[in-house]
């Protein structure tokens, strides 16, 4: 089975208020000793057995902010270590960092998609978050990935982020439709206490315009009429939160959600085999130092056992429209011992959901029916809690 890789740039221009990942803005001058630190665990990571890739992304944090022959360098270490074979390699990139220079160089290097980071077409939207790129800047990136020969670029959109109405959201559905890109992914905003945005909500305040923020109602409306409108342009609704063209889903995500086996190399990135996740050290300046020592960066290894993975298989299946091939989890639970119990549950909350609607069942798949993904996850909770 080929593998997905997974590269992690943690470093940002500036911190969103929304974003609760382990991201953070640095001294340029840190920027090569990390990559330099990416490249001896890529190559390293061929003594455990070189194997066959066939899909790159490159996430963050930004990595568009590395200079171009710093990414050229670790896609060559890659490739040294293992054999990258007809790859999709995706490089996320915020707009404001977009330049013809580095839009030609991407191509050359061999990255053939781009997710740009939109999240809205409004400028005060952008501005109560943090962002630095402008409506702007949008259209003059896409132009420049265009002429660059670049032909799969992924657009995004938030819902629900502060002074967002239903009609700047559709007018940031119509401007993204304009550029048609050949995949878009739609996020409903969450709060957690991760991120600033989430603590100032959780506490009361009123920074980060949080009181701007649409109630919950408005957000799923708002997503509702990105998938009607998302259907209307040709996009196949294929993962809860993602459409691409005919032709166009993540072949890298959809890996996540198929549980195939992924490495991820630099701060912070996960890896899974199969049958065991690990992680690496999220702090980036522990990572450098431990990979120069030439010691360990995992600092998590979990053994997936069977139970986990029988949720899994429902959790990560279950936001495909697609859905699960629920005979073949049966099959596979009666010939375990161990399983079998789990799956009589389970069986009887599947049918509790369905006779309420919350879920179908159309042949041997079972899904989620599109018009209750906004409650995704509270039928995950019933489902599997």
């Amino acid at each position: 089975m080929t593998l997905g890789v997974y590269i992690q740039i943690p470093f940002c221009q500036t911190k969103c208020t929304y974003c609760n990942f382990h991201t953070g803005v640095v001294p340029r001058d840190r920027y090569q000793p990390y990559a330099d630190a990416l490249c001896r665990e890529i190559r390293e990571s061929a003594a455990h057995g070189a194997q066959p890739v066939d899909t790159v992304y490159f996430g963050g944090g930004t990595p568009s902010l590395l200079d171009p022959a710093a990414l050229a360098r670790i896609l060559d270490a890659l490739r040294a270590a293992h054999a990258v074979e007809s790859p999709e390699i995706t490089l996320e990139a915020d707009p404001e960092t977009v330049t013809a220079e580095k839009a030609s160089a991407w191509e050359r290097m061999g990255i053939n998609r781009i997710s740009l980071g939109v999240q809205s077409f409004h400028d005060a939207e952008l501005r109560s978050t943090g962002r630095l790129h402008r409506r702007e800047d949008i259209f003059r990136a896409t132009d420049l990935l265009r002429t660059a020969g670049l032909r799969n670029i992924s657009m995004d959109l938030i819902a629900g982020l502060p002074h967002q109405t239903a009609k700047t959201w559709e007018e940031s559905l119509n401007q993204l439709l304009r550029l048609y890109p050949e995949h878009v992914s739609i996020y409903m905003l969450e709060l957690d206490e991760g991120s600033r945005l989430g603590r100032e909500s959780l506490a009361g305040g009123t920074r980060y315009s949080v009181g701007a923020i649409p109630d919950d109602d408005a957000i799923a409306g708002f997503y509702e009429s990105a998938r009607v409108a998302l259907a209307k342009a040709g996009y196949d609704h294929y993962e809860i939160s993602n459409w691409g063209l005919p032709g166009f889903p993540s072949r890298h995500n959809l890996k996540y959600w198929h549980r195939e086996p992924y490495y991820g190399a630099g701060a912070g990135a996960h890896s899974f085999d199969g049958i065991v996740r690990w992680a690496n050290v999220h702090e980036a300046s522990r990572y450098v130092t431990l990979i120069q020592q030439g010691g360990s960066v995992h600092e998590l290894t979990e053994t997936v056992t069977p139970l986990n993975a029988l949720s899994e298989m429902f959790f990560l299946g279950l936001r495909l429209l697609a859905g699960v091939d629920l005979a073949w989890i049966e099959r596979q639970c009666q010939a375990d011992e161990i399983l079998r119990g789990r799956w009589e549950v389970l069986r009887q909350r599947v049918d509790t959901l369905q006779r309420h609607g919350m879920i179908e069942l159309a042949g041997d798949r079972l899904r989620i029916p599109p018009d209750r993904l906004t409650i995704s996850n509270e039928i995950f909770l019933e489902l599997l809690g």
